[in-house]
């Protein structure tokens, strides 16, 4: 049986074909206008998870697993006081930390052994950083240095007699999951999920630990974290005791600043701390957006979502969570200092 040769006319029409159709997605992407404040970042195939030479992953880390993702836009920068204040100004929105306190809530994270506080304590506020002690042995226990202070929330991120005059192109802090989700649907935009988070941080490199390589002696100069003994004595090195203004670091490859250190940043996702390990090695995860719920051994009773990224409080004695694989869970409906966001766009959301 002789092989039966195609037509040059059906190669020329199908050649024809698959050019105008290239032309024509090469043609739309051209002419998508990037949202001002964001970059484009194409989609890919990467591997998520700690790096094997990485010594300071957890086990909530690990196995590393392949993701494929599609292409977003997301902030150069995180949320800055003054972009949240036209949101707030322009929606008439409250944020959580300024509402009154629902016990019937809040217990519902609780052991149910818990007493009701007084009503002079279950106030309007948020937990702010505050080290009253020269020295700590246990880092395990953070009551040592988070405090709660009534009054505490975005205006005032370091108590009610603080203020963000001057601090407009901070990132702005003491914003819940609920709040960073009013902002976004106020803008048209989400939070990333884990893996696009991830990806970005990445910024196309494979095998690395941090946003910039694996160069851990720059870690002062690259992003804003502890310096000194944690939590007692802040040397204040790179200039910054808490928050430092957005772009005072340069941006990693994808032009994206503060992917490590200043403040942490919500995603999406539910955490579970069993969740990576849950997922086949290589098995093609295609757009993941994390768990169905939550699940944390080490506090069962709260619903957490992960945030990424670090904070101006990590410290290599502490939690070394400026790591790009370093993920943390905290409860959806708390706000907290060190806390922020980023968001994150669509070709279909924005109508291109």
């Amino acid at each position: 049986m002789t092989k039966k040769s195609i037509p040059i006319f059906t190669v020329f029409t199908c050649f024809l074909f698959a050019f105008s159709a290239c032309n024509k997605f090469k043609n739309k992407t051209n002419t998508i206008k990037v949202p001002e404040g964001m970059v484009w970042i194409s989609g890919g195939t990467f591997l998520r998870g700690a790096t094997d030479n990485d010594n300071s992953a957890r086990k909530d880390e690990k196995p590393q697993h392949n993701v494929t993702l599609d292409g977003f836009f997301i902030d150069i920068t995180e949320v800055t006081n003054a972009e949240f204040s036209k949101f707030i100004k322009e929606s008439g929105y409250i944020t959580v930390a300024e509402r009154a306190v629902d016990w019937e809530e809040l217990k519902k994270q609780l052991p149910a052994d818990v007493e009701k506080p007084h009503d002079s304590i279950l106030q309007p506020g948020s937990l702010s950083f505050h080290c009253k002690h020269k020295q700590v042995t246990n880092l395990n226990d953070f009551s040592q240095w988070w405090q709660w202070k009534i009054g505490t929330n975005w205006k005032h991120p370091e108590g009610k007699e603080s203020t963000i005059e001057g601090k407009e192109n901070h990132p702005v802090v003491h914003v819940s999951y609920e709040d960073a989700l009013a902002y976004c649907k106020w803008a048209g935009r989400r939070l990333p999920t884990e893996a696009e988070w991830e990806y970005a941080a990445k910024a196309g490199q494979n095998d690395v630990i941090f946003t910039w390589g694996n160069d851990t002696t720059v870690l002062n100069s690259k992003a804003n974290t502890w310096q000194g003994v944690f939590p007692t004595s802040n040397t204040k090195e790179d200039g910054f005791e808490r928050s430092s203004p957005v772009k005072s670091y340069l941006p990693n490859k994808y032009g994206l600043y503060d992917m490590a250190g200043n403040v942490w940043e919500w995603t999406q996702d539910w955490y579970d701390d069993e969740y990576y390990r849950k997922l086949l090695k290589n098995e093609v995860n295609k757009n993941p957006k994390g768990p169905e719920k939550s699940n944390n051994p080490n506090n069962p009773y709260a619903q957490e979502k992960v945030i990424k990224g670090g904070s101006f409080l990590c410290h290599d004695s502490y939690c070394a969570s400026y790591r790009i694989s370093a993920r943390m869970a905290t409860s959806f409906d708390t706000g907290l200092e060190h806390l922020g966001f980023r968001t994150v766009a669509t070709i279909e959301m924005l109508n291109y």
